[in-house]
């Protein structure tokens, strides 16, 4: 019985382990089968991963192109150096020797290469050819390929170093666009990168099995820019020269833009900065380094100040009063609501009292211009005339078109931080506000709002896009995409845009205060401006700064294109927008219009100062030169048949009508002249004492100095008192100095 009991018992147990055996049994099996069957994809992944090294395989970035297909932005081969410090026996010798080659800190060196327990340590990551060169070589001729490597990689490079520095921007050290062209359209050219992926074991060495992959790499496609580079190149030594002359503390900057299409020629700020180095800060901004200990706290605080300030686009990230340069504005509504036409005149006095302002707001000529037509109003930039018109269009009329000009609202440029504009709210909008805006003050736009603003008057009424991208293409040429211009509703008539035009012309050719934008031969269309920055204090607390600005568009009567120069507090001489600003439009557009294929057409004044180059006269028998110069004055000095030497020289450029060579026919009768000072001097004077000097002369500046009084020669090289050969070229600027806005 007791036997039985024990058997029982034992069977029980027996059943219970096998019931439990099998359990167990089967969730091993399904654990199996989990792993071995179900999720077998996902754990073979993740051993591969443990087994596996990802190394990621940079493509190409996009060059970026201006319109005619020049290279603005590449790449250029480099050469990555990389120590091995794990496998490093001698790090002393190995940091001696790569410091001497490279020129670097050898402290620095020996303390990445005493990092044993990095597999990777990177020394420098733009080597060029010639030192990479030179480093092979050490590692070779040391057998030292498993402790210091080096590969070939790329970096952005830019041609042409600080052409067009601002609109094109640059990249960081990880290669990311961080300014202009370079960080909007980043994602389009970067790129994708590629992978490799090998097999290693813990130890970080070669498995016993093959095991690599490669995912290719997919390049940037290009950007083609609307920029010309020969009229970028012009606009940056037009702004260098005004802000220097000008003494200009706070840079300049300028646009030069198609009016009917909003495409960007060039767009400038003067001083620029390398973008192959960007991190070195331009002249003027180190100059301001100097009051500060080097490696102090300040010392860095300010150099990071004046670096982020050298790299913002001025004409797209900052603010400024526009001045009269905003008039055409008011006048373009008056006629286009009928409040006003050419018939009308105004008197000005000086001055006028607004309700609701202490005193008198007062014009730029204090005494007053008298009786004004609408036409000389705004030639001769009269503020009292504006502000009437003003109120003749009303204050809600005056809002809307403020609006509808764009002011209100961000271009929409493809670059970034586009400023927004500050102006007061409608509700704030009150009669002193509609009079100051009338000419241009309180309200605060950029320098490519307001040349997108003077394109509606330029292009017939349209408020155009501006815009830096023309098409993107793929590695093989092929468009991917193309920008399409899309205009606005019409905001002012094509008669009143002509009609304004031909004021504006008028005013360049006659007696308005844009006289110094004229060009010979074409027709120019300008405004200058001047507007006072009410926001900062000199040290005796006057709001003495200024912003002196031009805007030009040409031909007038069919715009092609549309400029703005503006410098940012001039020091030098005058402060007026027609004499800082105006005279360097003048030389721009002297030089890009025939570049963009326009002809010129002289009027009579004109005549007088076409120019003739110079031929080679020298080693020339006498009597075969009459021929040659049957339309030249000349004279002949000495007795020889053949020409020794020639003044001026083969190459330069002397006037038809009263330009002279002097020919010698022997070296010993070479005759001095002593240059007379004719600076100050009206331009009809110093051009008589010169030729009757026996010297030629180039003239610089306003050559319609016939036109209306006030012209006068503001500087010469050479200079008085320097002798030189009979027959040199004097070069004189003149420029009309009254105080004109």
């Amino acid at each position: 019985m007791e036997n039985k009991k024990i058997n029982a018992k034992m069977v029980k147990r027996s059943t219970f382990l096998l019931i439990a055996f099998s359990i167990i049994s089967v969730i091993i099996i399904f654990a199996l089968f989990k792993l071995q069957i179900l999720g077998y994809s996902d754990y073979q992944d993740e051993v591969i991963n443990q087994l596996t090294v990802e190394t990621s395989v940079n493509p190409l970035r996009g060059n970026i192109f201006d319109r005619n297909g020049n290279t603005l932005a590449t790449n250029k081969t480099v050469w990555v150096l990389y120590l091995c410090p794990k496998n490093i026996k001698n790090p002393e010798f190995i940091a001696k020797e790569l410091s001497d080659i490279l020129g670097c800190d050898y402290n620095k060196v020996l303390e990445k290469a005493k990092k044993t327990g990095y597999k990777y340590q990177v020394i420098d990551n733009a080597i060029d050819k010639e030192t990479a060169d030179r480093i092979r070589k050490f590692i070779d001729e040391n057998g030292l390929t498993e402790q210091i490597q080096l590969n070939a990689s790329s970096k952005r490079y830019y041609p042409f170093a600080d052409l067009a520095s601002h609109a094109l921007g640059f990249v960081n050290a990880d290669g990311i666009g961080i300014y202009g062209l370079e960080k909007v359209y980043n994602n389009i050219l970067e790129g994708t990168n590629g992978k490799y992926i090998t097999a290693q074991n813990a130890q970080s060495g070669d498995m016993p099995f093959q095991y690599e992959t490669y995912i290719e790499d997919e390049n940037g496609y290009h950007l083609v820019s609307t920029i010309d580079m020969y009229i970028q190149y012009q606009l940056e030594s037009q702004l260098e020269m005004a802000a220097i002359e000008s003494g200009a503390q706070n840079r300049a900057a300028g646009i030069v833009m198609n009016p009917k299409t909003g495409e960007i020629y060039a767009m400038a700020v003067y001083p620029s900065f390398d973008l192959n180095q960007p991190y070195i800060l331009d002249e003027l901004s180190s100059s301001k380094l100097n009051d500060y200990e080097k490696g102090s706290s300040e010392y860095k605080k300010e150099y990071l100040n004046l670096l982020f300030s050298m790299w913002n686009n001025k004409a797209v990230t900052e603010l400024y009063e526009p001045g009269s340069t905003f008039k055409l504005v008011t006048t373009s509504v008056a006629l286009q609501e009928g409040v006003a036409s050419l018939k009308n005149s105004y008197t000005c006095t000086g001055s006028l009292k607004i309700d609701g302002y202490y005193r008198a707001i007062s014009c730029h000529k204090r005494k007053g211009h008298g009786t004004l037509t609408f036409a000389q109003a705004l030639q001769q930039s009269c503020n009292p005339s504006m502000m009437k018109l003003a109120f003749s269009i009303g204050k809600n009329t005056f809002y809307d078109y403020f609006k509808k000009f764009g002011y209100t609202s961000k271009t929409g440029i493809d670059l970034p931080s586009e400023a927004n504009g500050y102006y007061h709210s409608f509700d704030e909008f009150s009669n002193v506000s509609l009079a100051v805006y009338s000419f241009g003050q309180t309200f605060k736009t950029t320098a490519i709002q307001q040349l997108r603003a003077v394109s509606v008057v330029a292009n017939g009424g349209y408020l155009v896009t501006p815009h830096l991208i023309k098409e993107i293409i793929d590695n093989e040429g092929n468009t991917v995409f193309e920008y399409n211009v899309r205009n606005s509703e019409q905001i002012i008539s094509t008669e009143v845009s002509k009609t304004i035009s031909q004021i504006l012309k008028e005013g360049v050719d006659g007696e308005g205060g844009a006289k110094n934008a004229y060009v010979a031969g074409y027709s120019i269309a300008a405004k200058t401006g001047t507007s006072e920055k009410k926001d900062k204090y000199d040290e005796s607390g006057n709001t003495s700064y200024r912003v002196s600005s031009c805007i030009a568009y040409a031909p007038s009567e069919d715009a092609q294109v549309a400029v703005i120069i503006l410098v940012d507090e001039p020091t030098i001489g005058s402060k007026y927008g027609s004499v800082v600003a105006a005279p360097y439009v003048s030389s721009l557009m002297e030089l890009i219009l025939p570049y963009l294929g326009f002809k010129a057409e002289y009027n009579e004044n004109d005549l007088e100062h076409i120019q003739v180059e110079v031929p080679n006269l020298i080693s020339k028998s006498i009597y075969d030169i009459k021929s040659e110069l049957k339309d030249i004055s000349y004279e002949i000095i000495g007795n020889g048949d053949t020409v020794i030497t020639q003044m001026p020289l083969a190459g330069s450029k002397i006037y038809k009508k009263t330009g002279k060579i002097i020919l010698y026919t022997g070296m010993d009768l070479e005759r001095t002249v002593i240059v007379p000072n004719v600076v100050g001097m009206s331009p009809e004077k110093a051009n008589l004492l010169l030729t009757n000097s026996g010297l030629n002369i180039k003239i610089e500046g306003s050559t319609n100095f016939k036109i209306g009084q006030g012209a006068t020669v503001v500087s010469q090289y050479p200079s008085a008192l320097t002798t030189v050969r009979k027959g040199e070229v004097i070069t004189i600027k003149i420029l009309f100095s009254e105080e004109k806005d």
